[in-house]
C-alpha cells in the first residue's frame, strides 16, 4: 500500500472523539515537565480525546507506569487507545544518562509493540538544560505537542487499518 500526501491529510482529519489517551510524565525536572505536559494537552484537547495523566519520579519509570496503567485498564474493562511518555534526561558526568535514555525509549517501544498501541515518545534526551527548554517550550520546539501529534497520527492509522 502506497500512501499519498492526500491520504495522509485525510488521515489527519479523521475525528478521534471518545479516544482515551494516557500521558505518563516523569517529573524529575518539574518546570520542564509542566511545559511538555502543556504542549501535549493542547494537542489532545484540540483533538477532543479523553486524557488521563499519571506522574512518576523520572523518565526511567515512564514505561513501567504505562504498562501498569494499561494492564489495570484492561482488567477494569476499559481501553487505553494511545500512550504518550514525557520527561527530560540531561546528560551528566556518568554513564547513567545512556542507561536512562536507552531504556526509557526501549521500554516505550516495548509498550507500543506489546499492546499494538500508538505511542508518542516525548522524553527529551539533551546535553544541557538550555537545550531542554528549547525543545520543551510550547512556543519553540513543543516536543510535548509533537509526541501527542505522533501518537494521534498512529491512532488514526490504526483505526483506519482496523476498519
Amino acid at each position: 500500500m502506497v500512501s499519498t500526501r492526500r491520504e495522509s491529510a485525510i488521515l489527519e482529519e479523521e475525528p478521534l472523539e471518545g479516544a482515551r489517551v494516557l500521558i505518563v510524565e516523569g517529573r524529575y525536572y518539574e518546570a520542564l515537565a509542566d511545559e511538555l505536559l502543556a504542549g501535549a494537552r493542547a494537542v489532545l484537547e484540540a483533538a477532543g480525546v479523553e486524557v488521563e495523566v499519571i506522574t512518576v519520579p523520572g523518565a526511567l519509570e515512564v514505561p513501567i507506569a504505562a504498562e501498569i496503567a494499561i494492564e489495570a485498564a484492561e482488567l477494569a474493562g476499559e481501553m487505553v487507545d494511545a500512550v504518550i511518555g514525557l520527561g527530560v534526561i540531561i546528560r551528566g558526568e556518568t554513564y547513567h544518562f545512556e542507561i536512562v535514555a536507552d531504556q526509557s525509549a526501549r521500554g516505550l517501544m516495548d509498550v507500543g509493540i506489546g499492546h499494538a498501541l500508538p505511542v508518542g515518545n516525548g522524553i527529551l534526551t539533551v546535553e544541557t538544560e538550555a537545550q531542554a527548554w528549547e525543545r520543551a517550550r510550547v512556543s519553540e520546539g513543543n516536543k510535548g505537542g509533537g509526541a501527542a501529534e505522533a501518537a494521534l497520527s498512529l491512532l488514526r492509522l490504526k483505526r483506519r487499518l482496523e476498519q
